[in-house]
């Protein structure tokens, strides 16, 4: 079978699921990326049947075209498929321009725009947060009035916590609505607040059947993070998932009333300081931040290689949990060059026994800006507790200065 692999830039995450697509038997796989063919490493470069450039790999027709060129290099294109939450549109709208399998246009839609999604979500019966798509200053100062304070803004189709802002005050929105002043065709959407623990809900779905879920908690939320630039943030990946029952229930709901079929879904939720479960939103693609690693040591399987046969195969085999994992996501303040990471030593005497993948930035490299920060540490454990308390302790030993 010829796939098409849409990876617009050549990211390190991405080129694992590229590379996962690529092991799986009877795929000849082709590349379309806007970076060209001398960017991918020469091992997976040697896997690819074919690889097509783009200017713009957001572009639906430039898909067609690239589906067209790839045709006449190594037959037909029978997959389009890519790995990005913002590709999930125009993938759905080249697929049904060239009559292929996968994700609709419409149910793409549901899952990217924010707005739509919720209301599709409060319709099936599933909490989540009031909000509101406001098209204009007055729009957004109706909503905060109605709602009261703190409420969160963002992009209607935002990806993580990218552009999104907590407002606690009258004049935080007005400095906002300045910033950032929002139109009919700039809607901003506004929502409530959640508080509690937040989560994540990761899935995957064959013929609209709920066939594996993982639970995983924010230790803080992201949001939080991205507001104070020397938190270190962890995720935590308990061994047993006894008590999240209303979580896979409520998951299951959500994920048929946006008419997902068959795919790997991620989705962010809360749990109240009263018990109850709120969620935020759902992404119709496999998880980033390296979830997709700690699913993998968590279940001794491979999910970079799982992803591709769900949406290439149509089938999956639920592997069981096996561990309790965690990652520990280390950032220096602010924004620059990493300079030294202090605590290293300290921290490989008290838990080297328990890292399965650590990935610290050289001195000199630019630290990224969003909530991933620097670098990341793995940690795997049978029992839940000593994971948790090995991450806290990670994060207070290991300290990145910037200059």
């Amino acid at each position: 079978m010829h796939v098409a692999f849409v990876a617009p830039l050549l990211m390190e995450a991405t080129l694992r699921f590229v590379e996962g697509a690529a092991r799986l038997p009877g795929v000849a796989l082709s590349l379309v990326s806007q970076d060209p063919l001398e960017r991918v490493p020469a091992a997976l470069r040697a896997r690819l049947s074919a690889h097509w450039q783009v200017r713009d790999a957001f572009d639906p027709q430039q898909l067609v075209e690239a589906a067209s060129g790839l045709a006449r290099l190594g037959g037909t294109v029978e997959r389009m498929i890519g790995s990005l939450e913002q590709l999930q549109v125009p993938l759905a709208l080249a697929r049904e321009r060239l009559g292929l399998p996968g994700l609709s246009p419409a149910v793409a839609h549901n899952f990217r725009d924010k707005s739509l999604m919720k209301d599709l979500l409060r319709a099936a019966g599933v909490p989540c947060a009031r909000h509101r798509l406001a098209d204009s200053a007055a729009a957004a100062r109706a909503f905060a009035a109605e709602a009261g304070f703190p409420i969160v803004v963002k992009p209607p189709a935002g990806a993580g916590a990218a552009g999104t802002y907590r407002l606690d005050d009258g004049a935080a929105l007005e400095r906002y609505l300045g910033a950032h002043p929002p139109g009919v065709t700039r809607p901003v959407l506004c929502e409530e607040f959640l508080s509690g623990e937040e989560h994540s809900f990761d899935s995957v779905a064959i013929d609209g059947r709920l066939v594996f879920w993982s639970v995983s908690r924010y230790l803080p939320s992201p949001l939080t993070v991205m507001e104070n630039p020397w938190i270190q943030w962890c995720v935590l990946l308990p061994r047993d998932l006894d008590g999240y029952d209303d979580i896979r229930e409520l998951g299951a709901r959500a994920l048929g009333a946006l008419g997902l079929e068959s795919g790997m879904t991620h989705m962010e939720w809360f749990r109240r300081p009263d018990g109850s479960v709120a969620v935020s939103e759902v992404a119709a693609r496999p998880p980033g931040a390296q979830f997709s690693s700690l699913l993998s040591y968590a279940h001794d399987a491979d999910f970079y290689a799982a992803w591709p046969r769900i949406v290439i195969d149509n089938r999956f085999e639920a592997p069981s949990r096996r561990w309790a994992v965690g990652a520990a996501y280390v950032r220096g303040q602010g924004s620059g060059r990493v300079r030294r990471i202090h605590g290293l030593d300290a921290a490989q005497r008290e838990l080297g026994p328990l890292v399965v993948e650590a990935r610290l930035p050289p001195p000199g490299l630019t630290q990224s800006p969003g909530y991933e920060g620097a670098g990341h540490v793995i940690l795997r454990h049978p029992d839940t507790a000593r994971v948790e308390q090995g991450l806290r302790r990670l994060v207070s030993l290991i300290r990145v200065e910037l200059e």
